[in-house]
């Protein structure tokens, strides 16, 4: 069903299953057509979470990186990233090197930080050839349709990321903040309430503890907003999991995830969490110069496994402080 929107654009197509779909008609002049609309595009971002933009036929690098520019209000440069990726300029990034048979489970970019991004901006290059999608699901629904008791021991505790830097796997100490320097690297810990300690050989570990749920800042509504089941141990591959346990030890893995008393979760309340993701994940394959824009507080992202090479441009945008959704547990930084 078609919703209500500015006269300048056509209607809004929202089917179940699938996230609201704009079709725009090619301008050559793609930079141009995101200026004109931008604000319309983001009442829809604040309306529904989020936009895919068909049509408009972005072709290249410099082309996205324009329209990124004017569609938000200032790219941010990431900090303290859990994969590697490519800098195409400043702000404009490759998406996160990982397996194309694996996929990437339902997050919120950078949850972990103080300051972290309030608008994704997501563009095809290159779509593969099966799978790939960049799927959504709604933070306050999926927070709905978890159970109470689960909620209730996250807004009291929290959860905890605990990371293991080395020169083996996973993202290196240079790749999350930016130095090797040591010096540089205890104070952006400090400055950002991370604990961290140095290891034998020069590998770091590291321990954050954030809110689970958060208000948006601009709704008010209530989000699941973490990294909860993503970034935990078992929900990687069986054979994966166990190759990493095996040569780095429970406590070595690249990271995982607590309650934020420093409780396991275990693997029965990992999986309920990915499968309330799963229950209401909405999902579009990707389609060459197709653009979307993501509310990075309300709506959850992932990426699907896929076949044949797949080239998707992001930046984060609009930085959002956690200390303007009130958390619900105490950060001292």
């Amino acid at each position: 069903m078609p919703s209500s929107l500015p006269l300048s654009l056509p209607a809004v197509d929202l089917r179940p299953g699938k996230p609201p779909l704009l079709r725009a008609e090619p301008t050559g002049d793609a930079a141009g057509w995101a200026a004109e609309h931008r604000d319309a595009l983001r009442a829809i971002v604040t309306e529904h979470g989020s936009v895919l933009v068909r049509g408009l036929g972005l072709g290249d690098q410099a082309e996205t990186e324009a329209v990124f520019r004017r569609l938000s209000g200032g790219l941010m440069t990431e900090k303290e990233a859990f994969a590697s990726r490519r800098t195409y300029s400043d702000g404009v990034y490759s998406s996160s090197t990982w397996p194309p048979n694996q996929p990437m489970c339902m997050h919120h970019e950078l949850s972990y930080t103080l300051e972290f991004p309030g608008l994704m901006l997501f563009a095809c290059l290159g779509a593969p050839t099966a799978g790939g999608a960049t799927a959504l699901a709604d933070a306050p629904t999926v927070l709905h349709a978890l159970p109470t008791d689960l909620v209730e021991r996250f807004l009291r505790e929290g959860w905890l990321l605990t990371r293991t830097y080395n020169d083996e796997i996973g993202a290196s100490i240079a790749d999350a903040f930016g130095t090797e320097d040591r010096g540089a690297v205890e104070r952006y810990c400090r400055a950002a309430a991370i604990d961290f300690a140095w290891q034998p050989g020069g590998g770091l570990r590291t321990w954050q503890r954030r809110s689970a749920v958060v208000r948006h800042p601009v709704t008010g509504r209530h989000c699941w907003f973490n990294q909860i089941a993503f970034l935990n141990e078992w929900t990687l591959a069986p054979e994966i999991r166990e190759y990493l346990v095996d040569v780095y030890g429970a406590d070595g893995l690249p990271f995982n995830t607590r309650y934020g008393q420093g409780a396991p979760i275990d693997e029965d309340t990992v999986r309920l969490l990915n499968e309330v993701y799963e229950s209401h994940t909405v999902r579009e394959p990707w389609q060459p110069g197709d653009l979307m824009l993501v509310d990075n507080v309300r709506t959850a992202h992932s990426r699907e496994p896929y076949e044949g090479p797949r080239e998707v441009l992001v930046a984060m945008a609009d930085a959002v402080r956690l200390a303007d959704c009130s958390p619900t547990v105490e950060v001292t930084a």
